[in-house]
């Protein structure tokens, strides 16, 4: 069984070909959902895309910051962004759903990854 992109957007972002950040430090929220390739079924999964710069900037007022679910980017480029994404889940098979939704679950927070 292999993973599928049903769809990639964001909800700080309106058209993400189209966006240019105003400076060198961003971060946008990303949800891409994903199902069993030509089979029903489809979950969420959320990471952050961000610069180096912003993400330097998280650590500011803690000394630690915990990136999970982060992808480090220099420079906004939306083509280059979505095909990591895209080529991360097409290499992403496993006997189940659940195995290959633990694989996902790596670039993007899962709707389901703590469930027991």
């Amino acid at each position: 069984m292999r993973a599928e992109i049903r769809s990639i957007f964001s909800s700080d972002v309106e058209d993400l070909a189209e966006f240019r950040p105003s400076d060198d430090s961003f971060a946008i929220a990303i949800r891409f959902i994903a199902g069993p390739a030509g089979a029903p079924g489809e979950e969420s999964f959320d990471l952050t895309v961000c610069s180096p710069s912003w993400l330097g900037e998280q650590t500011v007022n803690t000394s630690v910051y915990d990136a999970r679910h982060h992808l480090v980017v220099r420079g906004f480029d939306w083509a280059a962004i979505r095909g990591y994404i895209e080529g991360r889940v097409a290499r992403c098979d496993g006997e189940t759903w659940q195995e290959i939704g633990h694989k996902l679950s790596r670039l993007g927070h899962w709707e389901f990854e703590d469930y027991p």
